[in-house]
């Protein structure tokens, strides 16, 4: 049994092949998706009825897009969104799995994708084979899942009342969709991710729309009063009068105007950055239908964020540290070879040109705490010594609080820069770090609590490194055995950078004295590269 056709004419070659036994050979022109399932379909004294079957599966399926040029407009448009129909369907199937859903999400981009392309030009090839592959990915997933609320409805309207089987999918899809919202969120959040827009069932209404197709089943011929008593009654009634489901605006073209706006920039990578931060942040608005209080909470929020920062307050980097930004922006920068010493994010507690003191000194100032000895090494990828490069420490005392937190230190402490030796060595003592809240007094502090997160750090000690020709490194030694290293609130923490801070044993160096508790040593080795 040889059929050239629609998804009609594959239906007929099924029926017969199902009582006769003969395999079959099927060559779709139209993007039904019926070739490549063991489904059949017929309609007999007004009612539809399915049965499935390994037999009425055809055994051979030949595609050619070059069939399918010819095939009209509004044919195109009606066929493919039936494809689309099986694809979201299949989302929100009992049998979905994480193998469907990928298949049906990729059948969704393409048809989305092509079918616009197609309708402006219907002998593009290549939109027209993509379009072709992606039903063909669609209708297969109707063998793998059965078929729900839509494909029910449509089959008893197209039974019952005759109407065009295309054209009455294309009709339903978007009303059946805004129906399974309520009960299958997630898989209508596919969908919306899919088509990369807020609303699913509103942006599949305004591609049938913007492209001709069907929009009510009052244009296809059926009587209002044909809906008594068919359930559901709000999708058929929607459905009927053809209304656009609720969902946001396509704001698509104010998007593009605005980027536009930015053509004439004259540097290339500035006008990337902000038409792309353009495209984000309207998607953001978009994809999460922001409300005008909202967005001014958001413009108000930062405006505090602005409004408490100054030279020692910088509220704006503690927000960036704890959205995590700062440590994404940290890996892109600085951790693109496993042969250096891991980076980490800056903090908003660095300040320029700390005391430059001499190896051996104690940098904590009197400050209370349990004495550490820091004794590291600066070395190239090949373990070579950095002589000469500079190192910038700081870090909090031991109740969580850098110098700058404290009005009543005089000066600074608990930070100094050193120039390693000849050997790439540099020693100081200090104390040893704790765990910390970053400050709660401000917008930062709120949006922590406000979200119930905790605002600790795990205990660190800061290093930045210079040296001639080297990558500068940024980077934090944790604590091994410290609190918080799984929640850093700033998202610090790497693995490579968690170390043993051990109590030493013996006398300590450079002659301190140091009390009962006695004290810990941190001994480690930088590698930079070039």
């Amino acid at each position: 049994m040889v059929a050239v056709g629609g998804g009609s004419t594959t239906g007929l070659a099924k029926a017969l092949a199902a009582r006769t036994g003969v395999p079959q050979v099927i060559l779709p022109t139209t993007y039904a998706g019926s070739e490549v399932t063991p489904v059949l379909g017929e309609t007999e004294n007004g009612r539809k009825t399915t049965r499935r079957s390994p037999d009425i599966l055809p055994e051979t399926v030949i595609y050619d897009v070059d069939l399918t040029v010819e095939l009209p407009v509004p044919t195109t448009v009606t066929s493919a969104v039936n494809a689309l129909a099986h694809a979201v369907e299949a989302l929100y199937s009992p049998e979905a799995n994480p193998a469907t859903d990928a298949v049906a999400v990729q059948a969704i981009r393409g048809i989305t994708h092509s079918l616009p392309l197609v309708t402006a030009d219907p002998s593009d090839v290549d939109a027209r084979a993509e379009l072709l592959e992606s039903a063909w990915l669609a209708g297969s997933l109707m063998a793998q899942v059965s078929m729900g609320l839509h494909h029910k409805l449509c089959h008893q309207l197209g039974g019952q009342f005759d109407l065009p089987h295309a054209e009455t999918h294309t009709v339903m899809l978007p009303h059946v969709m805004a129906y399974k919202e309520k009960e299958s969120p997630e898989a209508l959040a596919k969908v919306a991710d899919a088509l990369d827009v807020p609303d699913a069932a509103a942006a599949v209404y305004d591609l049938v729309h913007s492209l001709g197709g069907p929009s009510s089943l009052r244009e296809l011929g059926l009587a209002e009063s044909s809906l008594d008593g068919i359930e559901p009654m709000s999708v058929l009634r929607a459905a009927w009068e053809g209304t656009r489901p609720e969902g946001a605006p396509d704001l698509s073209a104010l998007t593009a105007q605005v980027i536009a706006s930015f053509d004439e920039t004259p540097s290339p990578r500035l006008k990337q950055l902000i038409t792309d931060l353009v495209r984000h942040l309207h998607h953001f608005a978009v994809h999460n239908d922001v409300t005008e209080d909202e967005w001014l909470f958001a413009i108000d929020f930062l405006t505090r964020t602005g409004q408490i920062s100054d030279d020692k307050r910088k509220e704006f980097v503690l927000l960036s540290d704890t959205l995590g930004v700062s440590s994404v922006v940290d890996a892109l920068t600085n951790s693109r070879s496993p042969l250096t010493t891991p980076s980490a994010v800056l903090g908003p507690f660095y300040v320029e040109g700390p005391p430059a003191m001499e190896h051996g000194a104690d940098i904590s100032g009197g400050l209370a705490g349990d004495p550490l000895w820091v004794s590291t090494q600066i070395v190239d990828v090949d373990g070579k010594a950095v002589p000469g490069a500079v190192v910038d420490v700081w870090q909090a005392n031991k109740d969580g609080f850098y110098d700058v937190q404290l009005p009543e230190v005089d000066g600074p402490v608990l930070r100094a820069r050193f120039v390693a030796d000849d050997e790439g060595r540099l020693t100081f003592w200090t104390t040893l770090p704790r765990e910390y809240p970053v400050p709660e007094d401000g917008p930062v502090g709120q949006m922590l609590q406000g979200t119930n997160r905790h605002p600790y750090r795990a205990p660190h000690v800061h290093f930045m490194i210079v040296a001639p020709n080297y990558h500068k490194l940024v980077t934090q030694l944790f604590v091994k055995g410290g609190a918080y290293m799984d929640s850093d609130t700033v998202f610090g923490v790497k693995n490579g950078l968690i170390v043993d801070f051990p109590k030493a044993q013996g006398e300590p160096p450079a002659g301190r004295a140091v009390g009962a508790d006695g004290w810990h040593r941190l001994d480690y080795t930088f590698r930079i590269g070039r």
